[in-house]
């Protein structure tokens, strides 16, 4: 059985920036848990931030939360804790949550809070990518066998 990295949130923890989640729908769940071993982890969380916070965008290589507060150092801790838990269990791919300025791969937004995407990878992504994990963002790619 393949190992998976996954963004807790889509599993149905509630530990977005608002204190909810993006859990997926019960049959996409369920279609993962019967090919792959969940490994969840939630990388804002793992780096100290609470839960609820504010939102945070990327601005370069610094995360700044809507305040304007830097909160690159506990983005860095999460993402090191996904890396080290991707190593540890042997995941070669992770699932995780689009757009975010941890786990969003090739579009995040923009760092002016406006809701506008840009080119870029959140931090854990970035991470992850140099660990040789595949990120993906949608069920069905990852699937494509």
């Amino acid at each position: 059985m393949e190992t998976l990295l996954i963004s807790a949130c889509l599993l149905g923890v509630n530990c977005k920036y608002n204190g909810g989640s993006n859990a997926l729908p019960p049959e996409a769940l369920e279609r993962l848990r019967q090919r792959c071993r969940l490994i969840p982890v939630c990388p804002e969380a793992a780096g100290g931030l609470p839960i609820p916070r504010e939102p945070s965008e990327r601005r370069g290589d610094r995360v700044v939360s809507r305040s304007g507060q830097d909160v690159t150092a506990a983005f860095l801790r999460g993402a090191e804790t996904a890396a080290a838990l991707a190593e540890r269990f042997g995941a070669k791919k992770a699932l995780l949550k689009s757009n975010s300025p941890s786990c969003g791969s090739g579009m995040i937004y923009d760092g002016s809070f406006s809701g506008t995407l840009t080119p870029g990878d959140g931090v854990a992504a970035e991470y992850l990518k140099r660990k040789n994990v595949d990120i993906f963002h949608d069920i069905l790619e990852l699937f494509q066998d």
